[in-house]
Formats: structure tokens, C-alpha cells, sequence
């Protein structure tokens, strides 16, 4: 499928499917829509500890990088898992903005050293974030209880249903220890049922620019 390059409302660069006409990032602010999502109502729950994340999406790298950049402020040490079933190309990623975008000069090599670790390796990114990415469907992840926070940003579910049932949510449920979350940019009704189906209890929060609503789940303590 052919894949341009655009640039979002906020200024930040994106990746379009053409085909699906489904971008990586929302059109309405690349980076807003991941710092709203992920940072505000996701990693910034978490401070002075040791923390586990899973993307589901690893995609351009732009959660990560915003993730690793927060990390100092709130005190964390990360230990990032990207899993992505179709990765993007080195070329793609050196045409995205994201280190102007964000100021980010002195995240530039570890941003690259994310694109070209090898997959299925632990990297050591910074003392305070490793990454380790995982080549996988997202309907094969099979993970118990060894992760805090997952980023949940499939492709949307008007191109990709399949990612949305209540199978995946369930392996996601699985996936995080007790008292872990899920923040995504999605809100419609069928993906809330499945999430509260599996166990989870769900939020409707504000969302992006471009969204009215955002979802959030978490997995109560004592639950599995």
C-alpha cells in the first residue's frame, strides 16, 4: 500500500495510507494527539518508580520518543515495549519532523538508535529507558502480567476491525499487572463494550483535538 508523508495541523509529520486513507497519527496534531492521549491521561498517572509500557503500534516512534522524554520530569525509569506488525522504513523516518517539532536536538541519535536496533533485542536507549521491539501481530501477543500502561494505537477500527473484539482486549486485560491501565484515542461505543466485557472498568475522557472523547481502562487489583 502506498504510504506519504503529511504534515498535521499542528506542524508534526505523519505517515497516510492512501489506500485506507488512515494516517499513523491523527490530522488534527501528530504530537498533540500524543501527548494529550498517552502522556496526560497515560504515563503522567506514574512517577518516581520503575514502570513497563507496551505499544501496541510502534509505528513511527513518536510515543516512544515523547515517553522517553517525559521520563525525566516524572521521575521514571522506562522499560518500552513497541510491538508493530508492519514497520516503517529508515527513509520514512528521517523525513518526519519530530526533533525540530518538539525541540528535541539532544534526543536525536537515541531517536534514530530506536529505528535501527535490531528487533526482538533489549537497547539500552538512556540510563533511564530501554526499548525492546517486538515484529509481531497484534492478535498473537500472548504476555501475562509484565506491564503497567499500555499504549493501545492500532490502526482505527473502520480500517482494521479485527484489532477491536474483545479477543485482543482480552490479551491486552492479560497483558498488564494489577492496577495497569490502557489509554487510547478511540471512544466508540463497540470498543468501550469490549474493553468492559474482558473486566476492564472504562473512562470516557476528553479527547484530542479532532476527537470529542478518548477512552481509558483499568485493570482493577485483584482481577485476571
Amino acid at each position: 500500500m502506498k504510504r506519504n508523508i503529511i504534515t498535521t495541523s499542528d506542524g508534526s509529520k505523519t505517515i497516510q495510507i492512501e489506500e485506507w486513507d488512515e494516517q499513523y497519527h491523527s490530522k488534527h496534531g501528530a504530537v498533540q494527539e500524543a501527548y494529550h492521549v498517552f502522556v496526560k491521561h497515560g504515563l503522567s498517572l506514574f512517577k518516581n518508580k520503575t514502570i513497563s509500557i507496551m505499544e501496541i503500534g510502534f509505528g513511527t516512534g513518536l510515543n516512544a520518543l515523547i515517553t522517553w522524554k517525559e521520563a525525566a520530569d516524572l521521575r521514571l525509569r522506562i522499560e518500552y515495549l513497541g510491538v508493530e506488525a508492519y514497520p516503517v522504513t529508515f527513509e520514512e523516518v528521517k523525513l518526519l519532523n519530530y526533533i525540530s517539532q518538539l525541540n528535541a536536538v539532544a534526543y536525536k541519535s537515541g531517536f534514530l538508535q530506536m529505528h535501527s536496533s535490531p528487533w526482538g533485542s533489549v537497547v539500552d536507549i538512556a540510563p533511564d529507558f530501554t526499548l525492546c521491539k517486538r515484529k509481531q501481530d497484534f492478535r498473537a501477543i500472548d504476555d501475562e502480567d509484565n506491564c503497567d500502561l499500555i499504549y493501545f494505537d492500532a490502526f482505527g477500527a473502520r480500517v482494521q476491525p479485527e484489532l477491536w473484539t474483545e479477543v485482543v482486549f482480552k490479551k491486552m486485560y492479560r497483558a498488564l499487572r494489577a492496577n495497569g491501565v490502557l489509554v487510547t484515542y478511540a471512544a466508540k461505543g463497540s470498543v468501550r463494550r469490549a474493553m468492559l466485557a474482558v473486566g476492564f472498568s472504562v473512562e470516557r475522557l476528553p479527547g484530542p483535538p479532532g476527537k470529542r472523547e478518548m477512552l481509558r481502562a483499568t485493570k482493577a487489583e485483584g482481577h485476571c
